[in-house]
């Protein structure tokens, strides 16, 4: 009922424990705090909560228009829906690095367990189209070393995102990412490799947790938890899945209205009223007081009349 009954500082403690190289945990992308909690319930082993989901739940490209404020509100508003460990896109670190170490106690209030912070100029883009520009790895090592040196929570996992492998190359790619494990990265996201083949040679290449990102549509062919599993990376993130996944879903039913004039056809596809009563938990509400909630939850059976849809 209510909010995780988890604690932030547990939650990392956690992080920690399950970000060891070659286990490829699993970290969904959700895109709401009921999602959070679908993922809990579903059995993954954490929640990834995209800088470019929150920017377009507002209606925004991914190019850097959130702020820390919306970010750390948002992000917070999800990880305190879950008892798995949340980590967040910080982009930039929204600024200089009096600004990043400021983003990593706002996210640390949030309730987050880790963040990663990347190495292009802002405007930023999305890591998996052209174009992209990266700041100079002494910028880069800034950020970072700011955001290690601010947070109190030494569980708190600040993970170091770089996009040079798009613009100059692998090599160059691992070089950056041994320098900014240095500065006190405590994990690795090499965004856009090309196969396993690369996320093998950085996961060797450093001593810290790597991470790989299989999003739809992108630089990188979707690759199997085994096979990355295999190559020795320690998490992996499905960061647009879901809301593409929603999304997809919402404009089938509107087409289905507007041109059926009835969303009938498409009912059966619906997550059911008993359902989402179920990942609410209004049965829970409704012994806590039943002078406030003294109504008879349904039950799940999909199959029965329209009082449970």
């Amino acid at each position: 009922m209510l909010y995780s009954k988890v604690t932030p500082e547990q939650k990392r403690a956690t992080l920690r424990e399950l970000l060891m190289p070659g286990t490829a945990r699993q970290f969904p992308g959700a895109f709401n705090p009921l999602s959070a909690r679908l993922i809990g319930e579903k059995g993954f082993d954490g929640v990834y909560i995209s800088g470019a989901v929150l920017a377009n739940d507002l209606g925004l490209p991914d190019i850097g228009l959130t702020t820390l404020t919306e970010v750390a509100l948002r992000a917070g508003q999800i990880a305190r829906m879950t008892d798995l460990p949340s980590i967040v896109d910080a982009d930039t670190g929204f600024g200089e690095p009096m600004n990043v170490a400021r983003t990593i106690q706002e996210l640390e209030n949030a309730g987050l367990a880790g963040c990663h912070i990347e190495d292009q100029f802002n405007p930023k883009r999305c890591g998996h189209l052209d174009g992209k520009n990266v700041v100079d790895l002494d910028t880069m090592v800034k950020r970072i070393a700011a955001a290690a040196d601010a947070r109190r929570d030494p569980n708190f996992l600040i993970m170091a995102r770089t996009d040079v492998r798009a613009v100059d190359g692998l090599d160059v790619a691992i070089n950056r990412a041994k320098a900014l494990v240095d500065a006190g990265a405590d994990s690795i996201f090499p965004e856009a490799l090309k196969d396993v083949a690369e996320f093998e040679a950085v996961c060797n290449a450093v001593d810290v947790p790597v991470l790989a990102n299989m999003t739809e549509f992108g630089k990188s062919e979707l690759f199997t938890r085994r096979q990355l599993a295999e190559a020795g990376v320690a998490m992996v993130i499905y960061p647009v899945t879901l809301l593409r996944s929603a999304m997809g879903a919402a404009e089938r039913v509107l087409d289905a209205i507007a041109e059926d004039g009835t969303q009938e056809t498409q009912v059966n596809r619906m997550l059911t009223r008993a359902r989402l009563y179920e990942l609410v938990d209004y049965e829970a509400y409704n012994r806590f007081d039943t002078g406030i909630f003294n109504f008879q939850v349904p039950d799940l059976d999909i199959d029965s009349n329209n009082s449970n849809l």
